[in-house]
This record gives structure tokens, sequence and C-alpha cells, in this order.
């Protein structure tokens, strides 16, 4: 069963969850990479702050197109590798009050302790299902800084329905990705030996 998550997204929910829980999310979601990362430690801008707070933040470069109104709409919304945020992803879940970060390949221990310090967890995007995702995108809310960072790069606001997710980090330290690194290397042992 998945189990439905609503931004603002309580600490409540997030403490409920587990490694292996498949999620559904509803509401509003920030996509960042790398500039808006960055941007976010250095500069600290209040204008994605509203969005952030009991938030998700998604690792995604969206492929977009403008419709004859001049309104964007998404063709594809997969995530992108997570592992590049791990120098500021726990500032950001600390600074911001984010409560989900999404995204492909898991974090590392600086963004694990940032996961249990803040009670925020690391969900799991299909990778190569952008045009599916891009599917759950009900409509684009905002874009900053589109002009100075391009449009992979730019943080587009937007508002999602019934998005799918697998919590591979929770709250409590616990990571799949270490599950899985700790499996395969002793089954190679095992091979080896």
């Amino acid at each position: 069963m998945k189990i439905r998550l609503q931004t603002p997204i309580s600490e409540a929910d997030i403490l409920k969850l587990k490694v292996g829980d498949e999620v559904e999310l509803n509401g509003t979601m920030v996509l960042a990479r790398d500039m808006g990362h960055k941007c976010m430690v250095e500069e600290k801008p209040d204008f994605i702050r509203p969005f952030l707070a009991g938030g998700i933040i998604y690792h995604c470069g969206p492929v977009v197109r403008k419709d004859e109104a001049g309104g964007w709409h998404f063709v594809a919304a997969g995530p992108t590798t997570s592992s590049r945020e791990e120098p500021y992803q726990a500032d950001v879940i600390g600074e911001y009050g984010v409560r989900a970060v999404l995204g492909k390949g898991g974090m590392k221990e600086k963004t694990r302790a940032g996961l249990m310090q803040h009670k925020a967890v690391y969900l799991h995007a299909v990778g190569g299902a952008g045009t599916l995702l891009a599917r759950r995108v009900v409509r684009i809310m905002d874009v900053f800084k589109l002009e100075e960072f391009g449009t992979p790069e730019a943080f587009w606001v937007i508002e999602v329905k019934d998005f799918p997710a697998v919590v591979t980090m929770d709250a409590h330290g616990g990571s799949l990705h270490d599950d899985v690194l700790k499996d395969s290397t002793a089954r190679a042992k095992g091979l080896l030996d």
C-alpha cells in the first residue's frame, strides 16, 4: 500500500516513514539542481522559502516547452543524480525546513545526518521514466532564476498529483543504499572466496 503525502508534510508523517515505504507525493515541489543548491547555501534567497517549508526538493532538470499562450509545460521530469548535491543538501534542509528530498542514486553521510537532525527523508524516483513522471505534474506554479541559470538549473515550482517514489533514506538513519552496498559486497566476497 502506498502512503499518500501532502505538502506541507508534517514531522509526524516523516517519522512514520521507513526505508522501503512506497509513497505518492501531492502538492508543491521545487526543482533544484547544482546552481540552485549553491544559491540556497550562499545567498539564502527568501523567494523560495514559502515553497520549501514542509516541502519537497526534487533533483530534476526538466525538459519543458512553451505553448502558444506563453505558458510552460513539462515534457519530461525524470530525476537526476543526487550525489552532486551532497555538499549542500543538509544545510538546505535545515535552512528551509525541507521534509523530503527526491532524486536518484542516494546521498552520503552528511545528508543522512541532516535527515536525522531535521526530520526529513530521501526519496528515490524512477530513472528513465521522465515522460511518465511529467504526467504527474498538474501545473507549473512559478519559475525563478530562469534567465540566470537556464532551463535545467532554474527553480521550477510545480504542483504534482500522485507522484510515485520510494523512501530509501529515512529520518531514523536507515539507508537502502547502504544496505544494498553491504549485501552486494558480501555476495561478491563470497563469490571470490
